[in-house]
């Protein structure tokens, strides 16, 4: 490949053509301090990639400062922003990799298509809201937000540009000559005393993209820097043309005061209450070109210290990969490194693969974090499941187990047919991993991995696990009960008017839940069974299309779904001995929701992000975080931290009480273009989270500190 040309660079004509280990393909744009290129990692994820000018990457203050905006970017990389993926500012050029985000600018959209109308700017103005409520969170003030830096993606806006200086883009510098910010969407603090700028000048730059986008002008207009700042300081901001309901909100974004100005929540209650029509759907620009890619060129500023943003925690802390035993299938071998370099090639062919002088689990003392390799190349995402002191795994063609505390393996062996999107059971003391339209079912030894029992499954059937006992449903809806410890069947019987039942059980099991809907769906009979003896706990019929996902306190908790669209529209939970049913109906329908019950509040996760905590008692919901993941695993929580598993295998900790992003492990991809077809939930077992990625990763973090990730 031929060094890239760089027509605006100046001096510098010839472009690298690595960024470390990611190939450049193309130049997106350029900017005053450096060029901007679209790249891919090894597994296929496109990038933008900002690769810094030669004469700046010589300057030991700039490498300083570079460092510095890194730690920033890298604090708020989540819903609203471009996640940083990778980044050495000690590098010949500094560069920083962030994913690439498509679509226009604001300004190339105002620029193109004219004034936004006033639905747009209502959903505009919420998602700038909302991304800004979570970059001031972590302490860190953007300082420079303004139409070039905010990206119109399909799922909202994202706010880019987090602190690289432009020496050469402004006339107006401090007295040290570093740029404070772009003048026309700059606060009057920034002009009067630079180093007090706090979040505030942030919802002042807001008021000024908001007047942007509904006008094509700003709130303060003129061809000279030095008359904008006068006219920022002293003069009231021109609104000609902002839409009614939302000018008294723009003008006091635009208070010349920091205090007298709104926060973001304030912004966002504001906008629920002046209109009654507000959307939260995502922002979708009215047209849409390829051309547009080149809006992730524009670089920010470099500003006064940010508030003191305290750097993040070494990216080593809590997840660094441990010395030992990792597993490694290379062709039909699995290679088993111990530290003394040994390697052992071991058959995969082989019934079972025992690891050298491990009879069975152990616990380490202390825990800080492992990383265990592929124990197959096959493909897929590992399921896992914590029993018997091992956390046991199925994943295609291989099922396997390893120690809880520090990811060696302990056994490996093939299997056929284990289900490619469930973690193997554990019942009965025994691992069972669910077939795969296969005709047995087999119980594993949870400390060697060999056979102990295995029995014929009914034909076209299903198995769930349910504590102690496992139900096999046939194709004709008959249940059978096998006890878990022995394979042997004590009881079997249908249910009669449910025809094909779904079957779910939860916690501890001491039910099962046949439900089934009415033709039309407007009706879900729901019938509790005991696992050990299928006898009939109670049957009642509730209104709605409804799925359970939980149980607290012998309440039953479900979706209630629109039957047509299976849009998930509001919450129910049923107390079998009052015969109370309670529904929370949800703000919005949601997508593809998968939820789960954590005492008397459920947390569900939408098609496209939306992250939800609902009490049922206080029926309401408590929190909602835009998490930015397409499509994630069901949330599980400790109480504490609400945890999801997104399809580029980070690993996402969330405050259960506020809804606050804590923290995120890195991505682990999987092969290029290969889709995940079921994100495996994260399994938490003594204070730890096991999480699984695309790229056949297991890995274990501490629960109690999510910020050291």
């Amino acid at each position: 490949m031929a060094p890239q040309q760089d027509a605006g660079a100046g001096a510098e004509a010839e472009l690298p053509e690595y960024a470390g280990h990611y190939r450049l393909e193309s130049q997106l744009g350029s900017g005053g301090m450096g060029v901007v290129h679209l790249a891919r990692s090894t597994s296929g994820l496109k990038l933008a990639v900002k690769v810094v000018h030669a004469e700046f990457a010589r300057d030991p203050e700039f490498r300083g400062r570079f460092r510095q905006e890194v730690a920033a970017a890298r604090k708020v990389s989540g819903a609203f922003t471009a996640p940083v993926v990778d980044a050495d500012p000690e590098a010949g050029r500094p560069w920083m990799a962030t994913l690439f985000i498509p679509g226009p600018t604001l300004a190339d959209q105002v620029k193109r298509n004219g004034p936004m109308p006033p639905a747009q700017l209502r959903r505009l103005m919420a998602g700038l809201a909302e991304a800004l409520r979570d970059i001031h969170r972590v302490g860190v003030v953007h300082r420079d937000l303004k139409p070039s830096n905010v990206l119109l993606a399909d799922d909202g806006p994202k706010v880019i540009d987090f602190g690289i200086s432009r020496p050469k883009d402004s006339e107006l510098r401090t007295e040290t000559g570093k740029l404070i910010g772009t003048p026309p969407f700059m606060a009057p603090e920034q002009f009067r005393r630079p180093r007090e700028v706090g979040p505030a000048a942030d919802i002042f730059a807001l008021g000024s993209v908001l007047v942007h986008a509904a006008t094509g002008r700003g709130p303060f207009d003129s061809d000279s820097p030095y008359v904008v700042a006068y006219q920022v300081v002293h003069d009231e901001p021109d609104l000609t043309g902002i839409p009614e309901e939302l000018a008294e909100l723009v003008r006091r974004c635009l208070a010349k005061e920091p205090e007298d100005r709104p926060t973001p929540d304030e912004l966002m209650s504001g906008l629920r209450s002046v209109a009654a029509s507000y959307d939260t759907q995502a922002f979708i620009p009215r047209q849409r070109t390829a051309e547009v890619v080149d809006a992730v060129a524009s670089f920010g500023r470099e500003p006064e210290q940010p508030s003191s943003p305290s750097p993040p925690s070494s990216p080593a802390s809590g997840r660094r990969s441990r010395p030992g035993r990792r597993a490694v299938l290379v062709g039909g071998a699995v290679l088993v490194a111990v530290l003394s370099g040994v390697v052992a090639a071991l058959q995969h062919t082989g019934p079972v693969t025992d690891a050298p002088g491990r009879p069975s689990p152990r616990t380490a003392p202390a825990f800080d974090g492992w990383a265990a390799e592929p124990v197959s190349t096959s493909g897929g995402v590992p399921h896992c499941a914590h029993g018997a002191g091992a956390l046991l795994c199925a994943q295609r063609g291989v099922v396997f187990a390893l120690d809880p505390s520090d990811g060696d393996l302990l056994w490996r062996r093939p299997a056929s047919d284990p289900a490619a999107d469930r973690p193997p059971a554990v019942s009965g003391g025994h691992v069972l991993p669910y077939p795969s339209g296969g005709p047995l079912l087999k119980a594993l030894d949870p400390l060697s991995g060999r056979d102990v029992w295995q029995r014929d499954m009914p034909a076209g059937g299903s198995v769930l696990d349910a504590g102690d006992m496992l139900l096999l449903t046939g194709a004709d809806g008959t249940v059978t009960g096998v006890d878990g410890a022995s394979g042997t069947s004590e009881w079997s019987r249908g249910f009669p008017g449910h025809g094909s039942a779904s079957l779910d059980s939860f916690g501890e099991a001491r039910s099962a839940y046949a439900t089934s809907r009415s033709s039309d769906g407007k009706r879900t009979r729901v019938t509790a069974v005991d696992p050990g003896t299928g006898e009939v706990r109670w049957d009642v019929r509730l209104g709605g299309a409804l799925k359970p996902v939980g149980v607290h306190a012998g309440a039953v908790y479900f979706l209630a779904n629109d039957p047509l669209s299976e849009d998930t529209v509001a919450l129910v939970r049923y107390t079998p001995g009052s015969g109370a049913s309670t529904r929370v109906p949800l703000s919005v329908p949601r997508q593809d929701v998968r939820a789960t019950v954590r005492g008397d509040v459920v947390h569900l996760l939408a098609q496209g992000g939306a992250l939800e905590a609902v009490d049922m008692t206080k029926r309401k919901r408590v929190w909602h975080l835009e998490t930015g993941i397409v499509r994630g695993s069901a949330p599980v929580s400790d109480g504490r931290h609400v945890y999801v598993t997104a399809p580029d295998g980070r690993l996402l900790a969330v405050d259960a009480s506020t809804g606050r992003l804590l923290g995120q492990t890195p991505p682990r991809l999987g092969q290029a273009g290969r889709v995940v077809a079921a994100l495996p939930q994260p399994v938490l077992a003594g204070g730890h989270v096991y999480a699984c990625a695309p790229d056949g990763t297991v890995f274990a973090v501490d629960g109690r500190d999510p910020a050291g990730w």
